[in-house]
């Protein structure tokens, strides 16, 4: 058993390496391909922006504020308000190009289901809040970095945590995504000499199957035109500032 494991993950992290360069390309023209700077078309952008961040294309989560109480949260895209789960898929708005759009023009902040109903993942993202977060995340990048997986440094909608978001060319099992995750994980509280990252949170997706009558948590998408200017909702260098033309 533990040998099977084994094989499945190594054939995973063989595949991560191989993808490794498209991806970095595909990260990099995100990064530069911004209006008036870019002789992509919005369309184009639009499409670039949905090969990285990709999860389920049939629901999203769109964030609110409760004018009651002025709290904050997210909510499944519904075709009527009312509805409580288990939700009809009838009854789910799809995830679509102009829904993106609005997402980074800053009219509204979308949230991604990562994990599909395959119980496969394209992405898988780690999140670092409050605290050293930045060191945490950059020690967890490193270790991307060493071990040839491609992954890239996403500051939050707070500003005061991060992302780190490794990317996928295909769907893999959320189990083995989960495990390399880990192990980089360790891997990077290790290398800077403690026993955990004190500033870690969570797993994006956190479940290695689809829990009943739910879609397992989701994680906000980047580049949200309302954060952008303040600097959140970007891509970082590894001095913490963003790079330009996002």
């Amino acid at each position: 058993m533990a040998k099977m494991q084994y094989a499945e993950l190594k054939q995973a992290y063989d595949r991560l390496i191989q993808e490794n360069n498209y991806l970095r390309q595909e990260l990099e023209r995100l990064r530069t391909a911004a209006p008036g700077s870019s002789s992509l078309s919005t369309t184009d952008k639009i499409h670039l922006f949905r090969s990285l961040f990709r999860g389920r294309e049939d629901v999203y989560a769109v964030r609110f504020t409760s004018s009651r109480t002025g709290r904050s949260g997210y909510v499944p895209a519904l075709t009527r308000r009312g509805l409580k789960p288990p939700y009809d898929p009838e009854n789910l708005r799809p995830l679509t190009d102009p829904v993106i759009y609005q997402h980074v023009l800053g009219r509204q902040t979308i949230g991604l289901y990562p994990l599909l109903l395959t119980e496969d993942t394209w992405l898988w993202a780690v999140d670092f809040d409050k605290g050293d977060w930045l060191q945490d995340a950059l020690a967890y990048l490193n270790i991307c970095r060493a071990w040839d997986v491609p992954a890239s440094l996403e500051r939050s909608r707070s500003g005061h945590g991060a992302h780190v978001r490794i990317f996928f060319d295909a769907p893999v099992p959320a189990r083995l995504a989960r495990r390399l995750g880990t192990q980089i994980l360790t891997a990077a509280a290790h290398h800077v000499g403690h026993p955990r990252l004190d500033s870690y949170d969570r797993f994006f997706p956190n479940q290695d199957t689809m829990p009943q009558g739910g879609f397992g948590n989701l994680i906000a998408l980047p580049l949200q035109g309302q954060a952008v200017p303040s600097g959140n909702t970007v891509f970082l260098q590894d001095d913490g500032t963003p790079y330009p033309n996002q």
